[in-house]
């Protein structure tokens, strides 16, 4: 998803930090990389509508860009739904894609016009006929995570053979069983791992076809990462996968398809500027490495260094100088909010307190990590340019 306008070098975010002079940390975001991130993905998978994943970053610049691009939007609360509104698209472009959702949610979603819906079992279902009767709904399968560097829990999706006993109940119930959705992991490297669930995807078509339903859509999901310290296939190439996933396992009657980017729409767009509040050893060891102390960490916004399955790249005025492994650590009373001990990260030997630091791709899953006054520091802030 590597965009040639990365923020990894970008001028635009650079000269605004320059003339910003922030006290606090902060996010920038440049909108000319979401433009293009949603431009390649698009042509990418031209017959796919794109879902934009409101949770990966809400701002209404973003949203907005993105409406006028021509994107629908998958929600995972009415909140998001009611962002998505204002940007002015109709409900009909927006999806309630969370699987785990209040009644009366459900309700409030379906009185602002939306009509698709996510559902992993049959309760959810049930909620679905008595407050949202004759809606679209789509089960979510469980898929396999392997390639991805943020694998998803069992928390979502029911087992593929589970699946058409599902929207057999939805059908039963005067909903529309309208597909099967699935998510490969958050950050996937493979561009193959959409092949096997496109696989059961067919099956469930075809078991629902037996019970004479007939599915429309298949909901790719999400998973299309973006750059972070290490390369990663161009979106043309997971374009071009998927394709023959479908053209192997659905023939010539493929489906309508929709995908749900977040990370890979915005992620590689955005820049936090932190600021290094000390530099300390724990021994004075002449080996013992480094403790670096910035004023953001797990609860400001960088929650996804959570069991260091995703780790920025970091920049500093400093970088020419000789570097050494460090321990990164964020500003709060926790002993949780470490990141990057398990194994340090470089960073210059010369790295004195004050100084600047660049923690980049981060447009994606930061301030809607960032927790709201613990330790009474302020939300991440952020910002569209």
């Amino acid at each position: 998803m590597a965009s040639h306008l990365s923020a990894l070098d970008n001028d635009r975010i650079r000269r605004f930090l320059a003339e910003k002079q922030s006290d606090e940390p902060i996010l920038v975001v440049d909108s000319e990389i979401v433009r293009d991130n949603y431009a390649k993905i698009a042509h990418a998978l031209p017959d796919t509508r794109v879902f934009y994943a409101v949770k990966a970053n809400p701002a209404p610049e973003i949203l907005n860009l993105l409406a006028e691009m021509g994107s629908c939007f998958d929600c995972a609360s009415v909140v998001e739904i009611d962002m998505a509104l204002a940007t002015g698209v109709g409900p009909d472009r927006i999806s309630f894609g969370n699987t785990i959702k209040k009644e009366r949610d459900v309700a409030a979603a379906y009185a602002r016009g939306v009509r698709l819906f996510a559902v992993d079992c049959r309760a959810e279902v049930e909620k679905i006929a008595r407050s949202a009767p004759g809606a679209r709904v789509f089960c979510r399968i469980l898929a396999d995570g392997a390639g991805a560097e943020w694998p998803l829990s069992r928390k979502f999706g029911c087992a593929p053979e589970m699946a058409a006993d599902v929207l057999d109940h939805a059908h039963r119930l005067g909903l529309q069983a309208y597909g099967v959705s699935f998510h490969v992991g958050s950050q996937q490297n493979n561009t193959g791992a959409w092949d096997a669930a496109l696989g059961s995807a067919a099956q469930i078509f075809r078991d629902c076809a037996e019970r004479g339903i007939t599915l429309s859509m298949v909901n790719l999901g999400g998973g299309f990462p973006t750059r972070y310290l290490k390369d990663i296939p161009a979106v043309e190439a997971y374009g071009e996968a998927i394709f023959e996933g479908l053209r192997a396992h659905f023939g010539n009657r493929i489906p309508e398809t929709i995908i749900e980017p977040g990370r890979g729409m915005v992620g590689n767009a955005g820049v936090i500027e932190a600021e290094v509040v000390l530099v300390s050893k724990k021994s004075d060891a002449a080996d013992e490495i480094r403790w670096v102390y910035l004023d953001i960490g797990k609860f400001g916004g960088l929650a996804e260094t959570m069991d260091e399955a995703i780790r920025y790249p970091i920049r500093t005025g400093r970088d020419q100088d000789a570097m050494s492994p460090c321990v990164l650590a964020g500003p709060t009373c926790d002993s949780a909010d470490v990141m990057y001990e398990k194994a340090p990260y470089a960073l210059p030997v010369s790295l004195e307190i004050g100084d600047k630091v660049l923690i980049e791709a981060t447009g994606a899953y930061t301030t809607t990590y960032a927790a709201v006054a613990f330790n009474g520091f302020a939300p991440l802030a952020s910002v569209v340019i």
